[in-house]
């Protein structure tokens, strides 16, 4: 029988950390406290919490590791990172028994990030792995560079991204010879996270986890070099450069290297928003460090309003996201944030016209646009499951992105999401738009013109109760709605049971007679259910008049486009119990 005050009594013996070891004592009196007198189902708050500690345990998979901080075995803490690095290198020593694997460590600013990523290095480097420790605070993209660039067999990134402050999280990549195929170098997929995870729970008390006190290799300020140079690799310099961009790194690790690509391309007017600009890991200016959520990027949208700019772009903390805001007059305030899909048919049409062949990729619910772009181009299009561990292997790929504002834009040399290089094609792209005396959200229209209008927007509930998650998904599972925004549902695809060629996966597909597409699945990094929504109108009943639709065209089928889009809110909202 589970005895939570025993379990909690045994992880204190083996705890790593001094400072964790206090907390946890100090939380287990409480609880006493707490428990004596009361009755079993009455829980306060220190006993709910312990109980959400011990009786379950952070699950590694394909996102690796994610959760709060805290001591115990389903938080983030030393002791798990100690074990996970540990079942890691117990992993890649059975993958490669005849040679040394070879693995780079990279971490985030966040708190403990540069505590884990050490303990990392020490425990791999005590058995026998050869590892190469990037300088602390780096983007994600680099530890993504660095993987492939220095033929690492695996590469760990510490980090959360996007998620709250009080968060932390364990992201690997396998490549060098453990994976040799499109997915070399891109984070891991099963059936290598379940490989990793049995053997991870295979290690014993993390205290008695040998680490060494040195041996690794320190890199220094080469891989950053090295990585600048590979992203400017992508820029068409010339000069002048005319745009004027507000930057802003969301308090994270990606201000200084975008300055310096940026300025380094031919962008001398860049403002970054100074309250953000350095990291730090509480986050102050915003309740959530995403750029999607509301109100990440209102000082830099307040900042380029005050000094008449061309173009806001921005990266969340740890610059694998990009996200962009343009001066647009039919906008509330006279500027809008981008959404993720409509910078991906920017930067997917750019590319199309640069390249001579290839496939352009996203995930199963970003925008059917791409699909269009890619065909228009003569090139190949690929859809994929989410997720950028995905979108990373597919066979060619020249450009890659998904709605949650991640875009791959040089798959040669980052086999993942990267905020940095994005930005420079979106800035490059502004400016040869403004050079030609046009804009970005002209360039827009003028896709809606050639494609057709389509329009995506997102409905997200957030839970307390993790239990409610898959409540939602069964409901809708058992009760489909008939209609959706007027028009008949005539396919309901259950993700679960896979769709042509992709692996199964948790959600549900509702396509209407008109062709809209809603696609509701639980988030893979956050206690959420997003409701994914796609509406297409032609432009003109012919190519020759859609050519010939004006901007106040345009402005009117927008509207129409977002009253659909605001009606299926509702109704899925309905559907879903929410």
């Amino acid at each position: 029988m589970f005895d939570l005050f025993d379990a909690a009594a045994q992880w204190l013996a083996q705890d790593v950390d001094d400072t964790d070891r206090a907390e946890l004592a100090a939380l287990v009196e409480r609880a006493q406290v707490e428990t004596a007198g009361a009755e079993e189902s009455e829980r306060g708050p220190a006993l709910s919490e312990l109980w959400d500690r011990f009786t379950g345990s952070l699950q590694f998979g394909t996102a690796g590791l994610r959760g709060a901080m805290a001591a115990g075995p389903n938080r983030m803490c030393r002791a798990v990172v100690v074990k996970a690095a540990a079942g890691l290198g117990e992993y890649l020593l059975g993958a490669l028994p005849d040679a040394t694997p070879r693995v780079v460590v990279g971490c985030d600013a966040r708190h403990r990030s540069a505590d884990f990523a050490l303990d990392t290095a020490a425990v791999l480097t005590a058995q026998g792995i050869e590892v190469l420790l990037l300088p602390l605070s780096l983007p994600t993209p680099v530890l993504s560079f660095a993987t492939r660039h220095l033929n690492a067999d695996a590469g760990v990134m510490v980090t959360a991204s996007h998620n709250p402050a009080a968060d932390n999280g364990y992201k690997v990549y396998l490549g060098g010879r453990v994976v040799t195929d499109w997915g070399q170098g891109a984070q891991i997929v099963p059936p290598y996270d379940a490989k990793i995870a049995a053997c991870i729970d295979r290690i014993g008390a993390a205290n008695e986890v040998p680490r060494a006190t040195e041996g690794w290799t320190a890199l220094g300020e080469e891989i950053t070099h090295d990585y600048v140079a590979s992203v400017l690799g992508l820029s068409d310099y010339y000069e002048p450069r005319n745009l004027k961009i507000v930057t802003t790194s969301m308090h994270g690790v990606g201000g200084d290297l975008l300055a310096r690509v940026l300025a380094e391309a031919g962008f001398t007017d860049v403002t970054p928003v100074a309250e953000q600009l350095a990291p730090d890991p509480d986050f102050p200016t915003v309740a959530f460090p995403n750029p999607e959520e509301k109100g990440a990027i209102d000082l830099a949208l307040d900042l380029a309003k005050r000094i008449g700019a061309d173009v806001v772009i921005a990266n969340d903390p740890d610059a694998d996201r990009c996200a962009m805001a343009v001066p647009d007059a039919r906008a509330e305030g006279g500027w809008r944030m981008l959404h993720g899909d409509e910078v991906g048919a920017l930067l997917g049409d750019a590319v199309a016209k640069q390249v001579p062949s290839g496939t352009l990729a996203n995930s199963i619910v970003s925008s059917r646009l791409l699909a269009a772009i890619a065909a228009k181009h003569g090139l190949d299009h690929a859809t994929t499951l989410t997720g950028f561990k995905w979108i990373a292997r597919t066979p060619n790929l020249v450009f890659g992105y998904e709605e949650a504002l991640g875009y791959c834009v040089d798959p040669g040399e980052v086999r993942d999401k990267d905020g940095i290089s994005a930005a420079l094609l979106l800035a490059q792209e502004a400016d040869r738009l403004k050079g030609h005396e046009q804009s970005v959200v002209g360039q827009l229209d003028n896709l809606a013109r050639e494609h057709g209008l389509y329009l995506t927007d997102q409905l997200s509930a957030r839970f307390t109760d993790l239990s409610g998650i898959p409540a939602a998904m069964a409901r809708l599972r058992a009760e489909p709605p008939a209609t959706l925004a007027g028009s008949p549902v005539t396919e309901v695809i259950d993700l679960a049971a896979g769709l042509g060629d992709l692996p199964p996966t948790d959600g549900v597909l509702l396509l209407t007679a008109d062709n809209t597409r809603v696609i509701v699945r639980p988030s893979g990094t956050e206690p959420k259910v997003k409701c994914y929504l796609e509406v297409i109108h032609p432009v003109g009943k012919t190519p020759r008049k859609a050519r010939k639709a004006t901007t106040k065209d345009l402005t009117a089928l927008r509207a129409k486009a977002r009253q659909t889009l605001e009606q299926l809110k509702a109704e899925m909202t309905t559907a879903l119990g929410l």
